[in-house]
C-alpha cells in the first residue's frame, strides 16, 4: 500500500543510493574524462573495496579501519593498475582498452571468489550507528542516514581536491587538452598514474561503506557497474557535478519505481538515460565536444 511514510522512507533510499552512485561515478569519469580509458573493472574495484575492509573488520573488528583498509588497498591496486596494464594501452584503440579492463575484472572477481568462496559475507555499522532514527513521520535505519552524510564528505573532499589544489588544476586541464599539458613540461603520465588511483580510491571507499547494506558476493560490482556507467552518460562524461547530479538522478529513480513495480526500475533508469541522450547528447552537464 502506498502512503506517505513509505513515499518518504523510498526518498531517503534513493538519496542514499545517488549517494553512493555519485561517488563510484566520480572516479569513473575522472578517470574517463582525465585519460580517455572505458575502465570496466571499475565495479570489480568496488567489489575488491568491500572486501579489502570485510578482512581489515575481521581482522580488528574496527569499521574505521575498514574504511581506511579498503580505500587504500584499492587505491594500491589502481596505481599498480595503471603504472603496469593500463599505461600500454593509451595509445591504442577504444576495443584493446575495454577488452582489457574486462579481463581485469574477472580476474579480480575470479581472485576474490577463490580466496573468499562465494558465501554473502557482512560488515556490521559501527555501534553508535546501528538501530533506527525517528525522522517525525517514520522511523529510518540509522546507518542509511549515515550513509548520505559519509559520501557527501566523501564528494567534498573529491571536489577540493579538484577545484581547490594544483594537481586539481592539472587534471582538469588534462580532460579538456592532455597535450597541452604535457606540452607545459608537467609529467602528464605521473599524473595520469594519480588520477587512476583517485577514482580507483573512490571506488572502494564506496565498497566498503556499502558493506552494511548490502551483503558482499563477488558478484556485487556487476550491478553497480551498469548503473555507474547510466550515471555517467546522464550526467556527462568528464564532469565531477553531472556525476553527482547523475547518481541522485539514478538514485532516486531507482528507488521510487521499485516502491511501485521492482521490475521496471532498470526500465525506468534506462529510459531517463535515452531521453536525456535525445534532449542533450554530451549529457546534463557534459561539456560540448567531449564524446
Amino acid at each position: 500500500m502506498l502512503t506517505w511514510s513509505n513515499f518518504l522512507s523510498q526518498l531517503f533510499n534513493g538519496l542514499a543510493l545517488g549517494a553512493l552512485l555519485a561517488l563510484i561515478s566520480s572516479g569513473l569519469t575522472i578517470i574517463y574524462g582525465t585519460l580517455g580509458v572505458l575502465n570496466l573493472a571499475h565495479g570489480a574495484m568496488f567489489m575488491v573495496g568491500g572486501y579489502a575492509g570485510y578482512s581489515a573488520w575481521h581482522a580488528t573488528n574496527s569499521f574505521l579501519l575498514a574504511l581506511v583498509a579498503g580505500t587504500l588497498c584499492v587505491g594500491l591496486l589502481g596505481l599498480v593498475m595503471e603504472r603496469v596494464i593500463i599505461r600500454n594501452f593509451y595509445s591504442r584503440p577504444e576495443e584493446d582498452q575495454l577488452l582489457v579492463t574486462f579481463g581485469l575484472a574477472i580476474v579480480f572477481v575470479e581472485v576474490v571468489r577463490f580466496i573468499f568462496t562465494s558465501q554473502s559475507l557482512t560488515v556490521p555499522p559501527p555501534a553508535f550507528l546501528t538501530g533506527i532514527t525517528s525522522l517525525g513521520v517514520m522511523m529510518y535505519p540509522t546507518y542509511r542516514l549515515a550513509v548520505v552524510g559519509i559520501c557527501a564528505v566523501a564528494l567534498l573532499v573529491l571536489y577540493l581536491v579538484l577545484y581547490r589544489t594544483r594537481l586539481g588544476m592539472i587534471v582538469r586541464a588534462g580532460i579538456d587538452d592532455a597535450v597541452m599539458v604535457d606540452s607545459l613540461g608537467i609529467n602528464v603520465y605521473r599524473v595520469f598514474m594519480v588520477v587512476f588511483g583517485i577514482g580507483a580510491m573512490a571506488a572502494g571507499f564506496a565498497g566498503i561503506v556499502n558493506a552494511p547494506v548490502v551483503s558482499l558476493t563477488p558478484e556485487v560490482g556487476e550491478a553497480i557497474l551498469v548503473q555507474t556507467f547510466v550515471v555517467v552518460v546522464i550526467g556527462g562524461v568528464g564532469s565531477f557535478p553531472g556525476a553527482v547530479l547523475g547518481g541522485l538522478i539514478a538514485g532516486e529513480i531507482i528507488s521510487l519505481t521499485s516502491m511501485i513495480n521492482p521490475g521496471y526500475a532498470y526500465v525506468m533508469l534506462f529510459a531517463a538515460m535515452a531521453l536525456v541522450l535525445l534532449v542533450r547528447p554530451t549529457g546534463l552537464m557534459g561539456l560540448k565536444g567531449r564524446q
